[in-house]
């Protein structure tokens, strides 16, 4: 049975979600703080974690850091807040997608399907391991490195960069990546691609400051370089 993990510091909200799931046929495990998540997730581990983002103490946005320190579990933020830029910020540490209070209780369910389902999809795929210049990215350990030193990677930056490197020289449109990425039709979700390709850049940077990889083929979309 699929275990999802609720942080939510409102028992209301969290009763309801955690009722909603329990018909729908998921096993649930409640947090009401950040720190109680954190300590939850060294004791077990979760197919999906619902987290608030206006928790008490440590805020949901670091309570998501340290989730992607550590585990590759798939993250849906759910909050009050409406503007892009909250959105922007959470797909940027690492979230798998974003609900705004309120909800709709069957979007909130479609969206958990979705995210599992392209989780699964993604961690199905078969060995592979793929090279350029001395990037190197391993399909099945989920592992990237240069020169042997590790790359920790979010979810999409690793499944982006993967589409990329299986077949450098060619141009992937923003339509293209998208889709193929987030299983969904583009609707000009440019922010979220940019956002990606910008944090993929910058680790890379870390390791070698002067060594390019992705290029912006502009008016078209990105190449590896």
């Amino acid at each position: 049975m699929t275990h999802i993990l609720i942080v939510e510091d409102d028992t209301l909200i969290s009763d309801m979600i955690k009722k909603l799931l329990f018909q729908n046929g998921y096993s649930t495990t409640t947090a009401y703080s950040g720190t109680e998540a954190i300590l939850l997730l060294n004791q077990k581990s979760f197919d999906l974690i619902l987290l608030d983002l206006m928790l008490p103490g440590m805020s949901g946005e670091a309570v998501l850091e340290k989730i992607k320190e550590s585990v590759d579990t798939p993250v849906i933020g759910v909050s009050s807040k409406t503007d892009t830029e909250s959105k922007i910020n959470l797909i940027r540490r690492g979230a798998d997608d974003y609900l705004t209070k309120p909800f709709d209780n069957k979007e909130l369910l479609v969206r958990i399907e979705a995210v599992l389902r392209r989780y699964q999809k993604g961690n199905s795929a078969p060995e592979e391991i793929l090279r350029f210049k001395d990037l190197t990215l391993n399909s099945t350990t989920l592992e990237v490195k240069i020169k042997n030193e590790q790359i920790s990677l979010t979810r999409y930056e690793f499944l982006i960069l993967k589409l990329l490197m299986t077949n450098p020289d060619r141009v992937f449109t923003k339509n293209i990546i998208y889709e193929s990425v987030w299983n969904e039709n583009f609707e000009g979700e440019e922010n979220a691609i940019n956002v990606h390709i910008g944090n993929l850049r910058k680790k890379f940077s870390k390791v070698i400051p002067d060594e390019p990889y992705i290029q912006t083929v502009w008016g078209l979309g990105f190449k590896m370089q």
